[in-house]
């Protein structure tokens, strides 16, 4: 996925100039780190990451600025059953799913054309404009390699 980190950081800064919210260049390097992030992370697995890039950015800031990025929708925030809010870039994304082992842990995305033509039935039916959905299905994966791999 290529991203355009100047266009996002257009769209950031002008959200944050709207909604009267501080611009600082620490702000732009959480949005830069997290658009670059492969996959979904927790605050506190970015956070390190960024230390361990060397970065001076506060544990406070990388928190907060998430909720920021994830108001003006260009992280998208999830939750897949373990009581820990996780993100995903939601700049230049198709739309997607997910399949979420209860064993392990892991998650795999993917497209469904057919989820996309419910969603829109069903918000069309009860007279609501989508705007994204979040569809998620737990069970147990045939990894080979799943950690808690059981018989069932």
């Amino acid at each position: 996925m290529s991203i355009n980190l100047n266009e996002a950081h257009e769209v950031f800064r002008k959200y944050l100039k709207q909604e009267k919210h501080r611009i600082t260049p620490e702000r732009f390097e959480v949005l830069d780190f997290a658009l670059k992030y492969e996959g979904h992370f927790g605050a506190d697995e970015l956070y390190l990451r960024m230390k361990n890039n060397k970065s001076n950015v506060s544990r406070a800031t990388v928190y907060n600025t998430l909720e920021l990025l994830a108001a003006c929708e260009l992280l998208a925030k999830r939750n897949f059953g373990e009581n820990k809010t996780r993100y995903e870039s939601n700049y230049g994304r198709k739309s997607h799913d997910h399949l979420i082992c209860i064993n392990c842990g892991a998650i795999k995305e993917f497209s469904e054309p057919e989820i996309e033509e419910i969603v829109a039935q069903v918000a069309k039916k009860l007279g609501f404009k989508p705007h994204g959905h979040s569809f998620n299905i737990f069970g147990k994966c045939n990894n080979a390699n799943c950690k808690h791999k059981d018989n069932e």
